[in-house]
């Protein structure tokens, strides 16, 4: 604990006491901490909005998807529900594990070791047990997440591309992955210009006043930086 209250402090130490940072200033800030006070690991670096919507009400919830213009610097692990020709397209695409009734059962034995799960619309009615197991690690398929498609293929191909879903939770904060710490900052900053313009036009109808309240982009083992949302405006 000690050492990594040490290198946290280093980091700190790098940052320029100001309150917000512009966006490109913040990437770049990031890829200088992460260099100069390096992990053992590559770093995954996220963003996070705070939202001023009301997460208790579904009217003001936002889920939906978007393919990072640079990935996330890690190919997901994939599971498909699916029978028959799907069930072979499943194979084909190179997913971790694909069936039915078995695969379920094998999820509720203890088996989690994936990041996606795809289902085609007919087999949701052996998904519906695994409700308790996958909805709160956010992994149950929805068809406003583009998980519940008998377009496997393109599905599966879109996720290892960098498709990433994002939704609130029940704070109104959304958190979404935007690469590695290996990445330059310019694409880092590609992919959350991009996150931050699919945010944008996901806004509910029903939210009132101040839309995006704030924004922070951090690594994994690093001290967070507030974005000027000022910056984002173009």
């Amino acid at each position: 604990m000690a050492v990594a209250t040490k290198a946290m402090k280093a980091r700190k130490a790098l940052i320029p006491e100001k309150e917000s940072f512009a966006a490109e200033e913040a990437f770049e800030i990031l890829k200088k901490i992460s260099v100069e006070v390096p992990r053992k690991f590559d770093e995954t670096v996220e963003a996070s909005f705070r939202l001023g919507i009301d997460p208790k009400k579904a009217e003001q919830q936002i889920r939906s998807t978007i393919v990072l213009p640079n990935g996330t610097g890690k190919v997901p692990r994939i599971v498909v529900f699916a029978a028959g020709d799907k069930h072979m397209e499943a194979e084909k695409a190179g997913v971790e594990a694909v069936g039915g009734d078995d695969l379920a059962d094998r999820i509720l034995g203890g088996w989690l070791d994936f990041d996606v799960a795809i289902s085609t619309p007919d087999m949701m009615r052996v998904v519906g047990k695994l409700g308790k197991v996958l909805g709160p690690r956010g992994l149950m398929p929805n068809p406003k997440s583009g998980t519940v498609t008998f377009n496997i293929k393109e599905t599966v191909d879109e996720f290892k591309k960098g498709k990433v879903e994002y939704r609130n939770d029940k704070f109104g904060i959304v958190s979404v992955p935007l690469g590695r710490t290996s990445f330059e900052p310019k694409m880092l900053l590609e992919n959350f210009e991009a996150l931050h313009g699919a945010i944008v036009k996901a806004r509910p109808s029903a939210a009132k006043g101040q839309y995006i309240r704030s924004a922070y982009v951090s690594t994994t083992m690093g001290p967070g930086l507030k974005i000027d949302l000022a910056s984002l405006i173009k």
